[in-house]
């Protein structure tokens, strides 16, 4: 099903947010093992707490910069995140805070999402036995529950 799907018959709709600002913040699951993690990096608006984009990868500055790119069409100008090196790197230090106190939001968006597929959840033997199962899982449940997207 996903391999016949036209890229050209999907909508994406994208709304300005009121403020530029968004937390970031990135989490790790497992896949096939815990000897291979899968980590979801993602963006919510700093106010309302609306997811604004994500995405998959390993725990690399190319999987943030993709990240960082689908945020452009946001016009943010301000970020919030933990202290990871990838955001240090790659974000401009004035328009980059660095602390707990501005990511309780998105950490708890983390608890969630662990609550709610287990396939997430730390201690489990639920795993996912392929990267792209994993991706598609995760991505479905954020695109329902988060957006409202019926898919």
């Amino acid at each position: 099903m996903l391999n016949g799907l036209n890229s050209q018959e999907i909508l994406v709709e994208i709304q300005k947010v009121e403020d530029q600002e968004a937390k970031l913040d990135e989490m790790w699951s497992d896949v096939q093992s815990k000897a291979h993690p899968r980590w979801l990096w993602h963006a919510i608006d700093h106010h309302t707490g609306k997811i604004l984009a994500y995405t998959f990868g390993d725990h690399k500055d190319v999987v943030f910069l993709k990240l960082k790119e689908l945020l452009e069409p946001f016009g943010m100008t301000r970020f919030y995140t933990d202290d990871c090196g990838a955001y240090e790197r790659h974000l401009p230090s004035e328009q980059h805070t660095v602390g707990k106190a501005n990511t309780q939001k998105i950490e708890r968006k983390h608890l969630t999402l662990r609550t709610r597929i287990k396939r997430l959840a730390r201690k489990t033997i639920c795993f996912s036995k392929l990267d792209k199962m994993h991706d598609i899982v995760v991505g479905l449940f954020i695109n329902r529950y988060k957006f409202g997207v019926l898919v």
